[in-house]
C-alpha cells in the first residue's frame, strides 16, 4: 500500500483485510494483563462490540467518547466505532471535571466509555460530579441538564485486582455490549460498514488552543490510515514486526503511530501496561521480542536509567519513533548503543496533520537525527514562510513551517473561524512552528511562533491555564509561561496578580488547580507580582518574564540543556 488511492480505505476495511491475510498472527498483546488476540480474534471482538454499539442506537456520524488509560478495550473501541461510522472522541486520562464537562459538551458526545479509576483519578466519581443524574438513570436513558446529548455510558471493568469491578449505576457494563450485539445481525454490521467512506470523519482529538479551550481536530479514515502507513514505510515495517507502545492511546502517538500503524502492516501491537512504566516497557520488549519502541525523550531517559536495565534482553530492537520534544544527542547515542535501536527515527508533526509531517531516515547519522526532524513523508508538501508577509523564504532562513496534504485535518469541530485561521485558502496548514530547511531537504524546528509549552511531550497552551485561573476569585490577572526543566524539557510557571486586599500562597494556587485541570497543567512555580513587564504599547513581554524567572529560579543549567 503506497499510493494515496491504495490507502483510500476505511479502518474497517483495513482490519478485515489484515485479519483475512494474517489471521493467525499476533495482533494485540497486553503484557501486564496477559490479554492476547490474533488478528482474526481481534477482528471478531471488534465486530462484537460494533454490533453492541449499533444495538445501543449509535448511528453513523454519532460521537462516542472514550476516557481510559491504555486498556485493550480502547483499541477495540477504536476499530469498532470505525466499522459503524461513529466518531471516536478521545479524552485525556489526566482530565478532571472542568475539562471533561467542556469536552463532552463541545464534542456533542452521545456516549461515553470509561474505566473506573486509575491511581488518584476516580473517573466514575468525576463523571458523577458532572452528571449527577447518572446515579438514578436507567442505562441508555440518561437525561443530563449539563450534557443533554449524552445518553449512554459504558463501564470498562478493571483487569487488575485492585480496581473496583462493579458496574456503577446508570451504566452499561462492557460485557453487556456482546449480549446486546446479538440483536444485530452480522449482515447489518456489514451493511453499516459498507456505508462508511474513507473521507468520513472518524476521530476527534482535542488539542489545546491559544484562545484558551481545547479544539477538536476532525480526522478521516483516509487521513489516519495514510499517515500511519507512510510513517511505517519510513520505519521499514512489515507483518514480522512487533511494536512496544508505552505512549498513551488518547494521543496521535499511541493511536495513529501505534495501534493503527501496526494495522497497516499487520505488525503486532504490544502494550506493556495501562500507563508508562519504564520497567514494564523494558520487560515487554524482552518478553515479546519487540522490534520497535516508541516514546518521548523523557520515556527513553527513564528506561535507560532503570536500575535493572542491564537485566533485560533488548537484542530484538531495531527501530521506533522518538518525538514530542528535542532529543539530546547523548540520549540518542544510548538508545542506539545500549537499546540496540540502530534505526531509531525522529518525527515531527501535529494532530492537525494526522500527525507526521517529517521523519528522519533509518540510515541517517546520529547528528542528523538529533539536529533535524528529517525530511517530508510521501505526499506531503512543506514550505517555510515569513510569518509577517507570508512569502516563502530561501533555504537556511527561518520562517513558519506550513504543510499541505490530503492527510491534513478536515477542520476543528464547530469552529469554522479557527479552521480558517489554521488552514489558508490554498489549503496550507500553518503549524505555528518556526523552522529552517537545508539544501538536502532536512528540516530543523527552531522555535514556536505560537505561545505553547511542551512539558514531557504534552502540548500546553498558557491561555487555557490562564483562563482557568481567572475563575479563582482572588486572582485579578495571571500570565503563564514555560521555564526550562531538566526532566520534562519545560515546566509551568504562573505569574499571579491578586485582587486588592487578597492574600494567597503558592500552594493555594496549586491546590485550586488540582483535581480540576490535568496534573501536567498545574503550575510547578507560582510568582506573585504587582505588574507584568510590557512594551510601550502595552503588550506583555513573556520572553522577559521567562528570562527573569530562569535567573531567579537558577535554571540556567536546564536552559542550556534545553537549547543544546
Amino acid at each position: 500500500m503506497t499510493t494515496p488511492d491504495d490507502l483510500k480505505i476505511t479502518m474497517g476495511e483495513l482490519l478485515d483485510r489484515q485479519a483475512g491475510r494474517f489471521g493467525d498472527r499476533d495482533a494485540l498483546i497486553h503484557v501486564d494483563w496477559d490479554v492476547r488476540y490474533t488478528w482474526r480474534q481481534f477482528r471478531e471482538e471488534c465486530d462484537r462490540v460494533a454490533r453492541g454499539l449499533m444495538a445501543l442506537g449509535i448511528g453513523k456520524g454519532d460521537h462516542v467518547a472514550i476516557w481510559s488509560t491504555n486498556y485493550p478495550e480502547w483499541v477495540i473501541a477504536q476499530f469498532a466505532t470505525a466499522k459503524i461510522g461513529a466518531v471516536l472522541v478521545t479524552v485525556n486520562p489526566a482530565y478532571r471535571t472542568h475539562e471533561l464537562e467542556f469536552l463532552l459538551n463541545q464534542s456533542d458526545a452521545v456516549a461515553l466509555m470509561l474505566i473506573g479509576s486509575f491511581r488518584t483519578s476516580d473517573y466514575a466519581a468525576m463523571l458523577g460530579e458532572v452528571v449527577p443524574e447518572l446515579a438514578h438513570s436507567v442505562p441508555g436513558q440518561l437525561h443530563s441538564e449539563k450534557l443533554p446529548r449524552l445518553r449512554n455510558v459504558v463501564f470498562i471493568p478493571p483487569h487488575h485486582p485492585t480496581g473496583a469491578g462493579a458496574c456503577p449505576p446508570g451504566m452499561f457494563a462492557w460485557a453487556d455490549l456482546a449480549g446486546l450485539g446479538e440483536e444485530v445481525t452480522p449482515s447489518a454490521l456489514e451493511q453499516r460498514q459498507s456505508d462508511t467512506h474513507p473521507d468520513d470523519v472518524i476521530c476527534i482529538m482535542y488539542t489545546s488552543g491559544t484562545t484558551g479551550n481545547p479544539k477538536g481536530v476532525m480526522l478521516t479514515h483516509h487521513n489516519l490510515v495514510a499517515n500511519a502507513a507512510y510513517t511505517m514505510q519510513g520505519l521499514r515495517f512489515n507483518e514480522q514486526d512487533r511494536l512496544c507502545i508505552p505512549v498513551p492511546f488518547y494521543h496521535c502517538f499511541g493511536s495513529v503511530l501505534g495501534t493503527l500503524a501496526c494495522a497497516t502492516t499487520a505488525a503486532a501491537m504490544i502494550i506493556p501496561s495501562e500507563y508508562f512504566d519504564p520497567g514494564k516497557a523494558l520487560a515487554a520488549v524482552a518478553e515479546e521480542r519487540c522490534t520497535a519502541i516508541h516514546g518521548v525523550p523523557t520515556m527513553f531517559i527513564a528506561e535507560l536509567e532503570h536500575p535493572d536495565f542491564d537485566q533485560f534482553d533488548l537484542m530484538s530492537l531495531r527501530t521506533g519513533i522518538m518525538a514530542g520534544s528535542p532529543c539530546p544527542i547523548e540520549i540518542m547515542r544510548q538508545v542506539i548503543d545500549r537499546m540496540g535501536c540502530s534505526e531509531m527515527t525522529v518525527g515531527y508533526g501535529l494532530t492537525e496533520a494526522a500527525p507526521i509531517i517529517t521523519l528522519t531516515r533509518a540510515d541517517d547519522s546520529i547528528e542528523r537525527r538529533v539536529s533535524t526532524v528529517g525530511t517530508v513523508i510521501p505526499h506531503v508538501e512543506v514550505k517555510i514562510v515569513d510569518p509577517e508577509t507570508g512569502e516563502e523564504v530561501p533555504a537556511g532562513e527561518q520562517g513558519e513551517l506550513c504543510s499541505r496534504s490530503f492527510m491534513n485535518m478536515k477542520g476543528y469541530y464547530k469552529l469554522p473561524e479557527a479552521t480558517e485561521a489554521a488552514i489558508d485558502g490554498e489549503a496550507w496548514l500553518h503549524t505555528g512552528d518556526l523552522a529552517t530547511v537545508d539544501a538536502e531537504g532536512y528540516y530543523k524546528i527552531t522555535g514556536r511562533s505560537k505561545d505553547m509549552i511542551i512539558r514531557g511531550g504534552e502540548n500546553v497552551y498558557p491561555r487555557e491555564i490562564e483562563e482557568f485561573l481567572y475563575t479563582n476569585p482572588k486572582v485579578a490577572d495571571v500570565q503563564v509561561i514555560g521555564v526550562p526543566d531538566e526532566r520534562f524539557g519545560e515546566e509551568i510557571m504562573a505569574w499571579v496578580m491578586l485582587r486588592a486586599g487578597e492574600e494567597a500562597t503558592e500552594d493555594e494556587v496549586r491546590d485550586f488547580c488540582r483535581g480540576r485541570i490535568a496534573h501536567y497543567k498545574v503550575p510547578r512555580y507560582v510568582k506573585f507580582v504587582s505588574e507584568f513587564p510590557m512594551t510601550i504599547t502595552g503588550k506583555i513581554q513573556k520572553y522577559v518574564m521567562r528570562e527573569q524567572s530562569i535567573r531567579e529560579l537558577e535554571l540556567e543549567g536546564a536552559a542550556n540543556i534545553e537549547t543544546a
